[in-house]
């Protein structure tokens, strides 16, 4: 019997811990929901074109001049000894001869912080940076930030729906699990009412058996995660340049919680219900 018992904890336990490692991946993917949205954004480069007759020394002075604003994360300044290469390798090496003079002029590549990454904002930053004297032309794809915009907005409600349905998921199938567990004591229960015991008595044991229970599938459910998380650091390194690892303990505090409280809810409703059933309705 008690061999039994032990096994059916053991399988409660590991059914529970893999619903949790799904609700860790879940979490993980929600607390880095800003990051990967950042990294797309910056991403995303404005070129500013300089006029023909500055010099290479104006350019880096105004491109450090740049770098001390607020909506700049970082520039890069291209010579036009570096443009010629780029568009002779796009365009092939005999197409300045049509030119008596090189046309390409001396630009810095923007990349903007992630907040300024909007129609509206990208204006306003266009209008500051043409405000120099230096400056020719501002360029960058406004439909590229509109689409990059709408299909975040896109992915992040879907993937707000997947993890809302996944927390469901997981509940129903923590639930029924603690729900066979328990109801397979249903006896004993009706035994320790019918000696006088009160629900809070009766309750109390299942309760913080059911704690311990989701104590130790979250875990277990931890302990596979950052394995995973390990893999796909040695397999798969850029994914770390946009998931943050500081956030892992957010998402550990997340498994454990939803893991005690879950277990607590269901543990708490199943003996209830078995509490008030007649002892003819235990047999079904």
């Amino acid at each position: 019997m008690r061999r039994r018992l032990m096994n059916a904890y053991l399988s409660s336990v590991i059914s529970i811990s893999l619903v949790l490692l799904l609700v860790g991946v879940a979490s993980m993917l929600l607390v880095n929901a800003k990051s990967v949205s950042d990294y797309f954004k910056e991403n995303m480069q404005v070129t500013v074109m300089m006029k023909q007759n500055v010099s290479d020394e104006k350019a880096l002075e105004f491109k450090e001049r740049l770098e001390d604003e607020r909506y700049i994360k970082s520039t890069t300044f291209i010579s036009k000894e570096q443009g010629q290469r780029e568009l002779a390798a796009q365009l092939g090496e005999d197409f300045l001869d049509v030119f008596e003079t090189s046309p390409i002029p001396v630009s810095i590549d923007v990349t903007l912080a992630a907040e300024y990454v909007s129609a509206d904002s990208l204006e306003m930053v266009r209008g500051e940076i043409s405000e120099s004297s230096l400056v020719d032309e501002v360029v960058y794809q406004r439909s590229l930030v509109d689409a990059l915009n709408a299909n975040l907005s896109r992915i992040s409600f879907i993937l707000g729906v997947f993890i809302a349905l996944l927390l469901f998921i997981s509940f129903v199938l923590i639930n029924n699990t603690v729900r066979l567990n328990v109801f397979a004591r249903r006896f004993t229960i009706h035994t320790m009412k019918l000696v006088g015991a009160t629900r809070s008595f009766i309750r109390a044991p299942f309760l913080i058996q059911s704690a311990f229970q989701g104590l130790f599938a979250a875990f277990v459910a931890i302990i596979i995660l950052i394995g995973l998380m390990f893999f796909v650091r040695s397999e798969f390194s850029q994914l770390f340049e946009i998931f943050r690892m500081d956030l892992l303990l957010i998402v550990i505090g997340i498994v454990i919680v939803s893991g005690l409280v879950i277990c607590l809810v269901s543990t708490y409703f199943v003996v209830n219900k078995l509490i008030s059933l007649r002892k003819d309705e235990l047999y079904y």
